[in-house]
């Protein structure tokens, strides 16, 4: 193992060596860590992180309405998780969901009162929380780490999308 004191030349070492910083083990472990202390941080609410995303979802598209298959693509998701997710949001009543003015197969998800409430109660405590993370960071590289992990993000995006349409031709 290399002594992390001494200077790496990175051009020489392999992009996976345990010897550098990897991206799959870095996002797991950021993911990982913002999701559990997001979620201990709103235990007492009765509500979950993934339950707090698609609310703010729907906060953020005016409530004009977003068909399940919007909301998975917007939580970066799959549609079975995102199925279960709307169940409960409707069980707890925080969402309702009525057939697409449009598409008659489909079917708009809207927030009720009573999930707005529940979003602005947790919107508190996840800012709170983003900003507690984001002093680990000089201010001055904040917004540009905020810009170029929405660059990675949209990188991975499409990484899976072009190996989904390469499944499909194979």
């Amino acid at each position: 193992m290399i002594n992390p004191e001494d200077k790496l030349d990175l051009g020489e070492i392999p992009i996976d060596s345990p010897e550098r910083k990897r991206l799959p083990p870095l996002l797991r472990r950021a993911w990982y860590g913002l999701n559990q202390a997001f979620r201990r941080r709103i235990s007492h609410t009765g509500a979950t992180p993934d339950q707090f995303t698609a609310l703010r979802c729907l906060i953020e598209t005016n409530n004009e309405g977003i068909t399940q298959r919007q909301l998975t693509t917007m939580m970066s998701s799959d549609p079975n998780t995102i199925a279960s997710l709307v169940e409960r949001l409707i069980s707890a009543g925080w969402i309702d969901r009525q057939r697409h003015a449009k598409d008659k197969r489909a079917y708009s998800l809207f927030i009720k009162p009573e999930g707005k409430a529940k979003y602005e109660e947790l919107r508190d405590l996840a800012v709170e929380l983003q900003s507690n993370i984001l002093e680990s960071i000089p201010e001055a590289e904040r917004e540009n780490f905020l810009k170029n992990l929405g660059l990675m993000a949209d990188a991975c995006r499409s990484e899976a999308m072009n190996a989904l349409e390469r499944d499909n031709v194979n």
